[in-house]
C-alpha cells in the first residue's frame, strides 16, 4: 500500500530515528510534536523491531505499519536528524527536500575513515585496561588487540554471517589470542585484557537506554531492548568460555593471575583519551566532539570525587552532573543533549562489572560472595543512573516538547 504524500515525510523520519538508535519514547515524542506543528493528527508506536504509525482524518484513519531492523547508535546522525526536524517544525523546509536532507544523512553514514576508527578502538582497549588496572604487557596487546576488533568489524559489512555471530567470534577470538599471549609472557593479565579488548561491545549503555525506556513508561520497547542486551551480554561470555575451555584444554592456564602494575597518574591520562576516542566510534560531529569528551571526562571523575560516599551516590550525582552539562553544552552548541548525555552516562555504565561478575561465578567458584558484591554494585549503578535521569526531570522532555513550543509562539 503506498503511504500518502503528506505523511512520507514522517514516516521516512521515524524510521531514521529508529535506524540511529534513538530511544522510543523519544523517537514518539518527535513524531508526535512534528504531526502537530504541521496540522496532522496522529499516534506513534515505536518498538526494536517495527514503527507503528496511525494518522487520522476525521472519522476515518490510515494505518501504516513498517518492520524496521534494530538501529545502531549513530550521534552525528541523530544531531543531524533533529536540526532536519526543526526545520519542519519551524516550517523552513518543505516535504520534498525533506527526503533529500535525509538521503544526505544516510550517506554521510556510510562514510568511515578507517584509520581512525582503528586508532579509537585501539585507545578505548588500552585506555580501559589503565582504568581497570594492568601492567605494561597487557596494556601494550590491548592496544593491538583493540585494532584487530576493528578488522573483525570491518569483516562484518562484507558477510552477512559474520555479522550474526560477531559478539561471539569476537570475544572467542580475543580470548584465544590472550591465550597463547600468557605463554610467552608470563605477566599477563589473561582476564583484564579480553575485558579491554571487546568493553566497546559490552552492552552496558543499552541495559541502561532499556531501562530507562521501561522507567519512561516504554514498556514494550524497554522489556525488549533489555532482553536483547541480556542475550547480548550471554553471546560474549559464551564466546569466552568456549576459548578457555578449548585452551585449558590444551596448556596449563592460570586464569586468577593478576598484576597491577601501571602508575596511578596514567589513570589521568587514560580517562580523557578514552573518552575522546569514543566520538569516532559514536560517529559524533566535530563540531560536537569537544563537549561530548568534556561530558564523559566530566561523568567519570565525579564518580570518583563522591566514591568515598558509596557508588549508588556518587552514580546518582554523577548522572545530574552529566544531565546538567548536557544541557548547558546544547544550548551553547544548538546540538540536542542526548548526544552529550549518551557520552557522559557510557562513562557510568556498569557494563564491564556485570561481565567480572560472571567471570567470577563461573572461573571462582569459591569466591561467591565477591560476585554478588559485584552484581550488588552493578545495580546500584544502574538504580544511580535511572535515579539521576529521573530526578533531573529528563523523562519530562516528552510532555515539555510540547509546552515550550507553545510558550515560542
Amino acid at each position: 500500500m503506498k503511504i500518502p504524500e503528506k505523511y512520507q515525510f514522517i514516516v521516512a523520519l521515524g524510521k531514521a530515528l529508529h535506524v540511529y538508535g534513538i530511544p522510543s519514547y523519544k523517537i514518539q515524542a518527535y513524531l508526535t510534536r512534528v504531526a502537530e506543528k504541521q496540522g496532522i493528527t496522529g499516534s506513534f508506536m515505536d518498538s526494536p523491531t517495527w514503527i507503528n504509525y496511525v494518522f487520522y482524518e476525521g472519522d476515518n484513519s490510515y494505518n501504516y505499519v513498517e518492520c524496521v531492523p534494530p538501529g545502531s547508535l549513530n550521534l552525528g546522525a541523530l544531531s543531524r536528524i533533529s536540526e532536519l526536524t526543526n526545520k519542519v517544525i519551524d516550517s523552513k523546509i518543505d516535504n520534498e527536500t525533506i527526503h533529500k536532507e535525509l538521503n544526505n544523512i544516510h550517506a554521510k553514514t556510510k562514510k568511515t575513515n578507517h584509520l581512525h576508527s582503528t586508532l579509537a578502538y585501539a585507545a578505548s582497549a588500552g585506555c580501559f585496561s589503565i582504568m581497570i588496572g594492568t601492567n605494561l604487557v597487557s596494556f601494550a596487546f590491548s592496544l593491538l588487540l583493540g585494532a584487530f576488533i576493528y578488522f573483525l568489524v570491518f569483516l562484518t559489512s562484507k558477510s552477512s554471517y559474520l555479522e550474526n555471530i560477531f559478539e561471539s567470534l569476537s570475544a572467542l577470538t580475543a580470548t584465544i589470542i590472550c591465550c597463547l599471549l600468557t605463554l610467552i609472557f608470563p605477566n599477563f593479565n589473561l582476564g583484564l585484557t579480553i575485558l579491554a579488548s571487546i568493553i566497546i561491545f559490552i552492552p552496558g549503555l543499552a541495559i541502561t537506554t532499556a531501562l530507562e525506556e521501561i522507567t519512561s513508561k516504554s514498556l514494550v520497547s524497554g522489556s525488549a531492548k533489555l532482553f536483547d542486551a541480556i542475550i547480548l551480554l550471554f553471546k560474549q561470555f559464551f564466546g569466552v568460555l568456549l576459548g578457555l575451555a578449548l585452551m585449558t584444554s590444551l596448556v596449563d592456564i592460570d586464569l586468577t593471575y593478576h598484576v597491577s602494575e601501571m602508575p596511578k597518574w596514567t589513570l589521568f591520562f587514560a580517562i580523557p583519551i578514552f573518552s575522546i576516542a569514543l566520538l569516532p566510534i559514536f560517529q559524533v560531529r566535530k563540531k560536537d566532539m569537544f563537549f561530548g569528551a568534556i561530558t564523559g571526562i566530566t561523568a567519570f571523575f565525579t564518580t570518583v570525587l563522591f566514591s568515598g560516599y558509596g557508588v549508588l551516590v556518587s552514580t546518582f550525582i554523577g548522572t545530574l552532573v552529566v544531565v546538567g552539562a548536557s544541557r548547558l553544552f546544547s544550548i551553547i552548541s544548538k546540538t540536542p543533549k542526548t548526544v552529550f548525555l549518551i557520552q557522559g552516562i557510557v562513562m557510568l555504565v556498569p557494563g564491564s562489572k556485570s561481565f567480572m561478575g560472571l567471570s567470577n561465578s563461573f572461573f571462582n567458584p569459591s569466591t561467591t560472595t565477591g560476585s554478588a558484591n559485584l552484581f550488588e554494585q552493578v545495580a546500584f549503578i544502574l538504580m544511580g543512573i535511572i535515579g539521576g535521569l529521573l530526578f533531573a526531570g529528563t523523562f519530562r522532555d516528552r510532555n515539555s516538547r510540547k509546552n515550550e513550543g507553545e510558550q515560542k509562539k
